[in-house]
C-alpha cells in the first residue's frame, strides 16, 4: 500500500508543514482562475481553474490528470478564514456546481468567511473524464425474477467491466477514494491553506472521513451530511440501501393512496405497493428499448429508487409510474421526458462510479454468492432486494492497488442523518458517528430525505451547520431536529 512506499515525512514540505514526498511540483502550482463557461457557475460569479495531480501517487513522476475546481470567493475578505471544499456524492457525481447550488443555504456569516470550492473528482466531468466503451446509463440493475434474468445481468456486468478497463486500465484503476482524498490535499496546498474545511454529502461523507484519516493534521471543520458506514463502503452499501428503499416505498405509497383520484394506483398503501410489484412483473413481459434506455423488470426498480429520496419528488415518481404503466399497456410514451426525470434526480456518470466503487474494495467474485443473497431477500424485499444484492461490474474488476482506509479517529466532525434516508440508511450514519469518536450526530427525525442541509427542510439543522462553520461551535451533545411541516407536499 502507498503508506509503505512513501516516507512518513519528506525533507521538503509545503508552507503548512505537509510532507510532499516528491509531490512538491503539484503542491506548488499557481491556479489560473478563469470564467467557468457554465451558465450556473457564471451566473453565481464563480471562477474555475485546473489543478494537476498524479494519476498514480505511487509514481508522482508519471501520468497526471487535471482536476477541475470552482471558487466563489468569500464575500468579506476581512473576515475570511479559509476555504470550504465540497463533494456531492455518487460516486460519479460532478461537483463543480455544488457550492453555487448550496450558497443560498449558507448563512451570510459563512459566505463572508469562506471561499466556497466545488470540484469534479478525478475521472468525472471536466476532470479527465473516464470513458467506458459500453455506454450504459447505470451500472446498477434489479436482478429480475429468475436465474435467466440474473444471468443477463452477470453477462452485462462483465461486459461493462471489460469495456471500462480495456481503453485505459491505468486510469480506471486509479480513481479510488484514497487517491481523491490525496487530490483534496493537493488542492488545499495549491490554494495556500494550512487546513481543509469540508462539506460532503452521501458518498462525499466517506471521502471526507477518509481524508480525516489520511490527513488528520490538515482536517479542520468537517460536515458530513447523510453519512456512509466507512466499513461498508462498496457493494455492501447497496444491501443497506435495499431495505431502506422498501421502507421509503411504503412511505410514498401512503402519499399516492391519498392521491388515488389523480393516479389510480390504489386507495390504500397496501394497494399501491401491490400495484407497483405487479407493474414490475408486467414490465418483464413488455420490455421497451429506445434511445439507449430500457424499461423492463431490471430497470423499473432503479427508476423508483432514483426518485424516492425526497418527498418533493412524490409527484414526479407518480408520473414515472404512470408512464411505465402506459408503456406496458402498449401505448406510446415520451421517453425523453421519462429519462429527464430520472437522470435529473441521479446525475451520475457510470464510468466514474464503477472506477471508484470497484477501485476502492474488492468485490466477491462468485456469481452464485450473489444469486443466493438475492433469493434470500425476495420475500421481505420484493422490489429492491434483487437490486441491493445483485452482481455488478466490480465482480469482474481487478483487485484494487491498495486496501481501503479503516476510518477511526477523533476529528471533531458534524454528522447529519435523516431517520428515513433511502440512500444512506440511518444505521450508516450511526456507524460513521462511532468511527469518528469526537463527532456530533444531528438526527433529522421522521423524514424520508437524502441530504438534510437544504432550503426549507429544517431550520434546526441549517442553524447548527451554519453556526459550526461560521463560529466553530458544535452542539455539546448529539441532538435531534425536526423538519418544517411546510416542506412536505400535500
Amino acid at each position: 500500500m502507498l503508506a509503505t512506499t512513501l516516507p512518513a515525512r519528506a525533507a521538503l514540505a509545503d508552507p503548512s508543514g505537509a510532507a510532499l514526498d516528491g509531490l512538491e511540483r503539484f503542491y506548488h502550482q499557481q491556479p489560473d482562475w478563469k470564467p467557468c463557461g457554465d451558465a450556473v457557475l457564471d451566473r453565481a460569479g464563480a471562477q474555475c481553474a485546473g489543478v494537476v495531480v498524479p494519476l498514480d501517487y505511487r509514481r508522482p513522476g508519471g501520468r497526471t490528470v487535471t482536476v477541475a475546481i470552482s471558487r466563489l470567493t468569500a464575500t468579506d475578505p476581512a473576515q475570511r478564514r479559509g476555504m470550504l471544499l465540497s463533494n456531492p456524492g455518487g460516486p460519479g457525481a460532478s461537483g463543480l456546481r455544488m457550492m453555487a447550488n448550496f450558497a443560498p443555504v449558507f448563512s451570510p456569516e459563512v459566505r463572508a468567511r469562506y471561499d466556497l470550492i466545488g470540484m469534479d473528482p478525478r475521472g468525472i466531468g471536466r476532470s479527465d473524464r473516464m470513458e467506458c466503451a459500453l455506454p450504459l446509463p447505470t451500472m446498477l440493475f434489479g436482478a429480475g425474477f429468475d436465474v435467466l434474468g440474473y444471468a443477463r445481468d452477470a453477462t452485462l456486468a462483465a461486459a461493462l467491466a471489460s469495456s471500462c478497463l480495456v481503453a485505459d486500465p491505468e486510469k480506471a484503476r486509479n480513481l479510488s477514494t484514497r487517491n481523491t482524498a490525496r487530490d483534496l490535499d493537493v488542492i488545499r496546498g495549491v490554494l495556500g491553506e494550512p487546513t481543509l474545511n469540508y462539506f460532503g454529502v452521501s458518498y462525499g461523507t466517506y471521502l471526507g472521513a477518509v481524508y480525516t484519516q489520511m490527513f488528520p493534521e490538515h482536517s479542520d471543520r468537517i460536515v458530513l451530511d447523510s453519512a456512509m458506514d466507512p466499513d461498508r463502503a462498496g457493494i455492501t452499501l447497496f444491501q443497506d440501501m435495499a431495505a431502506a428503499n422498501e421502507t421509503g416505498l411504503d412511505d410514498w405509497a401512503i402519499w399516492a393512496a391519498r392521491h388515488d383520484a389523480d393516479y389510480h394506483f390504489g386507495s390504500s398503501a397496501a394497494q399501491v405497493r401491490a400495484y407497483i410489484e405487479k407493474l414490475i412483473h408486467r414490465a418483464a413481459g413488455h420490455p421497451l428499448f429506445a434511445d439507449g434506455y430500457l424499461i423492463d423488470e431490471h430497470t423499473v426498480p432503479m427508476m423508483l429508487l432514483a426518485l424516492l429520496p425526497n418527498p418533493k419528488l412524490n409527484a414526479d415518481l407518480a408520473d414515472v409510474v404512470r408512464t411505465i404503466a402506459t408503456e406496458v399497456d402498449g401505448l406510446p410514451i415520451d421517453m425523453e421526458a421519462l429519462k429527464a426525470k430520472i437522470s435529473g434526480a441521479v446525475p451520475l456518470e457510470t464510468p466514474g462510479m464503477a472506477g471508484v466503487l470497484c477501485g476502492d474494495k474488492a468485490a466477491p467474485r462468485d456469481p452464485v454468492w450473489y444469486y443466493h443473497n438475492i433469493d434470500a431477500v425476495r420475500a421481505t424485499q420484493p422490489v429492491f432486494g434483487p437490486f441491493g444484492n445483485n452482481i455488478t461490474a466490480c465482480a469482474y474488476w481487478p483487485d484494487p492497488p491498495e486496501p481501503p482506509t479503516r476510518v477511526s479517529n477523533s476529528t471533531p466532525a458534524l454528522i447529519l442523518q435523516a431517520t428515513g434516508d433511502t440512500r444512506t440508511a440511518y444505521p450508516e450514519g450511526l456507524a460513521m458517528h462511532r468511527d469518528l469518536t469526537r463527532s456530533r450526530l444531528i438526527t433529522l427525525a421522521d423524514t424520508r430525505i437524502h441530504g438534510t442541509f437544504r432550503l426549507g427542510l429544517s431550520p434546526c439543522v441549517n442553524d447548527i451547520v451554519n453556526t459550526y462553520l461560521g463560529d466553530g461551535i458544535r452542539p455539546a451533545t448529539d441532538l435531534t431536529c425536526h423538519p418544517d411541516p411546510a416542506y412536505f407536499p400535500d
